[in-house]
């Protein structure tokens, strides 16, 4: 199954000049936050396909004007062609506004699912907005990443975990990297993987 990931940064080329023969595959797109609800509006009505996201720390819009015709995972697995996929959006609290945390209100957030998690017997794919902690995260308190999303990791062990947040354009960041059993995808922009 073929996913579209994107995340941070519209991307001109697939918004102002669309071919729809480009994305025939597609099955799904997954957002990791920081992008127009406009946009991602756009992405679910031309590709056709659900469209699943979590909140950017820009994401304050949303409130007002969510994305039409795509699904928030927030704190929720969901379950598409066989794969569960868990939502945990949002930042480090830097600046006090909305889709900010700090590292124990993340772990609430956590503990939380754990009633999901258990009736779902875990989950094949993480999708947050911040990356985990020492992975292609950044130094200052805006760009690090969770120490939680590092235990979630090791207690269920999924396959794929899908952030955004990091620019690739800030420097030297991998887009792929590992994390023991867990492949961690960077969408900035956007990528294209076949599960």
């Amino acid at each position: 199954m073929k996913i579209l990931l994107v995340a941070d940064k519209e991307n001109d080329f697939i918004w102002d000049h669309f071919d729809p023969e480009r994305y025939r595959d597609i099955e799904l797109i997954i957002s990791c936050g920081d992008l127009q609800p406009s946009y991602l509006s756009f992405l679910v009505t031309m590709i056709n396909v659900p469209l699943f996201y979590v909140h950017g720390n820009h994401d304050t819009i949303y409130t007002h004007h969510p994305p039409e015709g795509c699904d928030s995972i927030e704190d929720r697995i969901v379950t598409f062609k066989g794969l569960r996929i868990l939502g945990l959006g949002g930042t480090m609290k830097y600046s006090g506004r909305p889709h900010q945390y700090t590292e124990k209100e993340m772990e609430k957030r956590i503990r939380k699912l754990k009633r999901q998690l258990k009736k779902n017997n875990g989950f094949d794919i993480l999708v947050t907005h911040a990356p985990a902690y020492g992975i292609g995260d950044g130094k200052d308190l805006c760009h690090q990443g969770f120490k939680c999303f590092l235990s979630l990791m090791d207690e269920y062990s999924p396959r794929y975990m899908f952030h955004g947040h990091m620019h690739l354009n800030y420097g030297r960041i991998d887009r792929i990297q590992q994390y023991k059993n867990t492949t961690i995808i960077n969408c900035y922009d956007h990528y294209v993987i076949d599960v």
